[in-house]
């Protein structure tokens, strides 16, 4: 059985784009805290996950979902292989999103977004050294802690 349930914040807001059929197509990436062994308290590590979500479920998150906001995420892993410009081969792995929820209400999105400027987020370890979607994201449980008010001067790129 390939069933994925995920739940963690955008790393960046939602791209939607149009196939040349007129599906509308979006992708995103979600930050997802990793559990740590004992032998690992204080420290964090994050999983950062490519996704996509097609038709009304692409323009939902189009219009709504925003870089920092907490979303569930329900799929399966997908995945595909193409050429690039250079002729090399790339292989994608990533979640089809079959259902994506946004956890905040919008008044918990935009407190969040008017949040002090620029909080400072630990460091995960274990961090993906070359992912172009990779960030500082801090937290635990979305449930607990500060909220997250993640500008794009977070991101390594």
């Amino acid at each position: 059985m390939n069933r994925v349930e995920l739940v963690g914040r955008l790393t960046r807001d939602v791209e939607v784009r149009k196939t040349q059929s007129g599906l509308s197509v979006a992708t995103f990436t979600v930050a997802c805290d990793r559990r740590v062994s004992r032998d690992q308290q204080g420290q964090q590590s994050a999983d950062f996950i490519s996704c996509v979500a097609w038709r009304q479920t692409a323009d939902f998150l189009g219009s709504y979902a925003r870089k920092g906001a907490m979303v569930s995420v329900e799929g399966r892993i997908q995945t595909r292989n193409y050429d690039d410009r250079d002729g090399k081969r790339v292989y994608v792995t990533e979640v089809v999103a079959d259902n994506v929820q946004l956890l905040e209400s919008r008044s918990q999105s935009q407190a969040r977004a008017e949040a002090a400027p620029a909080p400072s987020y630990p460091a995960y370890q274990n961090e993906p050294q070359n992912d172009p979607f990779a960030n500082d994201f801090g937290g635990s449980d979305f449930n607990t802690g500060p909220s997250l008010d993640i500008s794009s001067d977070d991101l390594p790129f």
